[in-house]
C-alpha cells in the first residue's frame, strides 16, 4: 500500500501486518475501518473508493482486539463501532448476534464502554462505501461486520 501510516505501533502481533495496519488519509469524513466478514460484498463496496486489504483466515474479534491496541477511537461520537442492524425477516425469527457481544467486551476492555451503533443494511452499505479502508477477513459469524472512527492519538499514548 502507498497509503500514510498515522499510527506508532505500541504492540505488534500476529494480526498486523504492513498491509493491513490500518492507515487513515487526511479526509476526517473518511477516518473510518470497516472490518467485513465473510459475507460482506468488500470488491463492490470498494469500487466506490475505500482501499481493500485482506485479512482472509482472521476472525474480526481476533482482529479488533489487535487493533484496539493500536488504534484510538473517536471518543466525540455517540458511537464510534457501528454494526449492521438486523433485517426484519431475522428479527422475527428471534436471530442471536453473539458476536456483537464479542465486539462490545473488547471495545470495554479498551475503554470505549459506548454502545454498539446498529444501522439498517443499505444504510450500512452505504456508510461502507465512505470508509477509508476495508478489511476483509474470514469472520463467518453473521452480522459479523463492523465500522470503526478513528479518534486521536495523543501525545501520551506516543510515549
Amino acid at each position: 500500500m502507498d497509503q500514510n501510516f498515522f499510527l506508532t505501533p505500541k504492540e505488534i502481533t500476529c494480526c498486523h501486518s504492513s498491509s493491513y495496519s490500518l492507515s487513515f488519509g487526511p479526509p476526517p469524513d473518511r477516518q473510518t475501518a470497516l472490518l467485513a466478514d465473510a459475507n460482506f460484498p468488500t470488491s463492490s463496496v470498494c469500487r466506490c473508493g475505500p482501499v481493500e486489504v485482506r485479512a482472509d483466515g482472521v476472525g474480526i474479534p481476533q482482529l479488533l482486539e489487535a487493533i484496539l491496541k493500536l488504534l484510538p477511537l473517536d471518543t466525540y461520537v455517540e458511537s464510534p463501532a457501528t454494526v449492521m442492524d438486523l433485517v426484519e425477516g431475522d428479527k422475527a425469527k428471534g436471530l442471536k448476534t453473539p458476536v456483537w457481544t464479542e465486539f462490545q467486551t473488547l471495545l470495554s476492555r479498551a475503554g470505549c464502554n459506548k454502545a454498539l451503533e446498529k444501522i439498517e443494511r443499505f444504510d450500512f452499505y452505504e456508510r461502507a462505501k465512505k470508509a477509508f479502508v476495508v478489511v476483509a477477513t474470514g469472520e463467518t459469524a453473521l452480522y459479523g461486520n463492523l465500522i470503526l472512527k478513528k479518534g486521536v492519538i495523543t501525545s501520551s499514548e506516543l510515549q
